[in-house]
């Protein structure tokens, strides 16, 4: 580590505080303009900056006093490596100005025990609140503590072109990840997870498409569609595919299977997916809204119709950690009407004995069982089918209850959230004979 590369952190880190652009985004685009760097310098800024981000409420309120701007970018960096790393002052002298130096013994000495304890769990005051009123104060911190660790690295095997065994075979014979592998997941029977994150895009495995990104539970959501060989299938907000694609593998390439979303981008990137995949019977559509027409000229034609709704993201901290900063209050409520009126639109869609699966990556009840009671309510003729039961018959042995509720600490996965729900069939009267004396 040199002083220019601290610098360096901190331009970057500085962008990011502004909380207008995903944080993502921001990093490549300064990675394209600064392409001189080194792989352990990417690593060190990337590393240093997320790690910020997660505990961005922590070390302000650790590095804030009377006369110094209390987010400047430099002395976050200084305390996340000190307070968070565990960095000595010795360790990081030789970089230091020295002003820095003064910086950093202050950040060190510092106590934190009469922080406030929504600073301790690292979220905005309305969050915490939410979150303690659904979990009580001692789960709901340790769920926003399980969101300062980095994910692990979750990718599902295409079973259209491979099995995980093949996969895990072919990653050990190679010494990817210094063998450091977990052959199976605990609950994905197509899933391997790789403990280290290591770049795994350019492999043959993903260039051919026998291994896709993806999170653990994000591919359960696929069994808890359950969709079976020749039926009709509807992904409603695709974006770039993953899920749509492995509902494609589950009906073995057969049957129709349609993608929808409102994001022309999102396609095309799906386009590029689907082409590695091996898939032949995916049509991906783009819509308008969900009052699009070419969804209403497809009422009533679905077996199964998946909604990964559009949501607030705050089961995802682990991988996209500003969305806590991002995210507000009134954005919720606004995303709410949003989840309605699609779960509502989706319910046409879908025939008499069909199945509709709502589906968030979020941790808030207005976000989830909320909107699945509210659906039961207004929708007399679908019934919810308990999610505890529906992965049983897939040989899944994962008990949430009668909904998914995946949790980082408590499964290893994203945060996630999602409601099966059936459409009933007709009833059907019984023919009444009459039967008429002989004369």
């Amino acid at each position: 580590m040199t002083p220019n590369l601290l610098r360096q952190a901190a331009m970057l880190l500085n962008d990011m505080l502004h909380f207008d652009k995903p944080a993502d985004a921001r990093m490549s685009e300064f990675f394209r303009n600064n392409r001189d760097l080194g792989n352990k310098e990417r690593a060190f800024i990337a590393e240093s900056v997320y790690g910020v981000i997660r505990r961005f409420r922590f070390l302000s309120t650790l590095t804030a006093n009377d006369d110094n701007d209390p987010d400047d970018a430099r002395k976050l960096i200084l305390a996340w490596l000190l307070r968070v790393q565990g960095r000595s002052l010795r360790d990081l002298d030789d970089m230091l100005t020295e002003q820095q130096k003064e910086w950093a013994i202050a950040i060190k000495a510092k106590s934190t025990e009469n922080f406030p304890i929504a600073v301790q769990a690292d979220v905005r005051d309305w969050l915490w609140d939410k979150l303690v009123l659904q979990y009580g104060e001692e789960q709901a911190l340790t769920i926003c503590r399980s969101m300062f660790d980095q994910a692990t690295l979750d990718l599902r095997v295409n079973t259209i072109k491979g099995t995980p065994e093949e996969v895990i075979a072919k990653m050990i014979a190679e010494n990817i990840n210094n063998e450091n592998i977990i052959a199976a997941m605990p609950y994905s029977p197509i899933g391997i997870r790789m403990p280290n994150r290591v770049g795994i895009s350019q492999h043959v495995l993903f260039t051919e498409g026998k291994i896709e990104v993806q999170d653990e539970g994000s591919q359960i959501l696929s069994y808890l569609v359950a969709p079976k060989r020749g039926q009709m299938v509807a992904d409603l907000c695709a974006g770039a595919g993953g899920k749509t694609l492995a509902l494609g593998a589950l009906m073995r390439n057969t049957g129709r299977l349609y993608a929808f979303d409102v994001s022309e981008k999102r396609l095309h990137n799906l386009g590029k997916r689907l082409k590695r995949s091996g898939l032949s019977n995916l049509n991906a559509q783009l819509i308008n809204n969900e009052n699009d027409l070419k969804l209403k000229r497809l009422n009533a034609k679905f077996d199964r119709v998946l909604v990964d709704a559009p949501c607030s993201g705050l089961g995802t901290l682990r991988r996209n950690p500003d969305l806590k900063w991002r995210q507000t209050e009134q954005d919720v409520i606004e995303l709410n009407e949003k989840q309605t009126n699609i779960l509502a639109r989706a319910a046409k869609l879908v025939k008499a004995g069909g199945r509709v699966v709502y589906a968030t990556c979020s941790l808030l009840k207005e976000e989830n069982e909320v909107i699945a009671e509210a659906f039961l309510d207004a929708h007399p003729d679908f019934v919810l089918l308990p999610a505890n039961e529906v992965l049983a018959q897939q040989q899944i042995n994962l008990d949430t209850g009668q909904y998914l509720n995946l949790l980082p600490h408590l499964h290893g996965t994203d945060g996630f959230f999602a409601a099966v729900f059936e459409k009933k069939l007709p009833e059907t009267k019984p023919i009444e004979k009459s039967l008429k004396k002989a004369v």
